[in-house]
């Protein structure tokens, strides 16, 4: 990798599968050999930390730093008195990505963020941080962003840039990709920052059912280039791969469902990466 590739996962809806597509494209990405780091912004609950059942640990040691405070003010007081700041907000999973949890501060950003005037230092901080302190780190950064638009989600917009959309067969999916794309253009003119969608992925997608072959069909025609190669089956084991804290890469005898999401994924995981690096080299021409 010549630079570190972002992408962030958003959709101003709840219940699509952002979480569980971060973590298990994350892992996918470092089965390819690849240094990545996974931060976990979605909320308090900490989904994608339970995702690799750190949670506990989390909660049991109420870490300082913590993601929330790179967002404040005194974040360079602190990295210059503690050398080792960055280290601390950091940890390892079992499954070859690191992590940075979520922190219960995360809600109470809104007004911190909220409260500053210029635009630019509003929505760039975990940019900056991410430039700064992780760039040189990593191959891939992955951002589980809140469910609905925030401070902290545009923070996660303005430093991923790339964003990755799972969606599942409903009757307002159209309607919810549509506004994504309309959020989009407004960022991209209101606030001059390059952010696209850069890949769409059915979840639970099951070929089988008319509504999610009409889904995969629609989307086909209005997103050809921004739909994953390969759309996730939907798998029982994804549910006790979680509440085991782990992905389905980890289960030692998965489903043929499971083998299928797993496969899934490591393509839609390897053609991201080309995604972006395509999309980062015709930025710098």
């Amino acid at each position: 990798m010549d630079q570190t590739a972002r992408a962030a996962a958003f959709l101003d809806k709840g219940g699509v599968g952002k979480t569980t597509t971060i973590a298990h494209l994350g892992v996918a990405l470092a089965n390819e050999d690849l240094d990545v780091c996974l931060i976990d912004l979605a909320g308090k609950q900490g989904d994608l930390t339970k995702h690799f059942g750190l949670w506990s640990e989390v909660r049991d040691e109420d870490p300082w730093p913590n993601i929330t405070t790179v967002f404040q003010d005194q974040w360079a007081s602190i990295v210059d008195q503690l050398p080792n700041a960055v280290d601390q907000l950091i940890m390892s999973t079992d499954e070859g990505p690191d992590l940075i949890p979520a922190d219960e501060g995360l809600d109470g950003l809104e007004s911190l963020l909220g409260s500053i005037d210029d635009v630019a230092d509003r929505y760039s901080r975990l940019d900056d941080f991410l430039s700064e302190y992780l760039d040189d780190r990593y191959d891939v950064i992955l951002l589980d962003l809140p469910g609905s638009t925030s401070n902290v989600a545009y923070n996660g917009l303005w430093a991923a840039r790339r964003i990755i959309t799972p969606v599942r067969a409903g009757p307002f999916e159209a309607e919810q990709t549509s506004q994504l794309q309309t959020d989009l253009s407004e960022i991209r003119s209101g606030q001059g920052v390059d952010v696209s969608l850069t890949m769409l992925i059915i979840n639970e997608y099951d070929s089988r059912k008319t509504v999610d072959r009409e889904l995969f069909e629609r989307l086909s025609q209005e997103y050809p280039d921004e739909l994953a190669p390969e759309q996730v089956p939907g798998s029982q084991d994804v549910t006790n791969a979680q509440e085991q804290g782990q992905t389905i890469f980890a289960l030692e005898s998965p489903s043929k469902t499971a083998k299928q999401a797993r496969e899934a994924y490591q393509t839609n995981a390897r053609e991201l990466l080309s995604r972006i690096e395509t999309i980062e080299t015709g930025v710098s021409q």
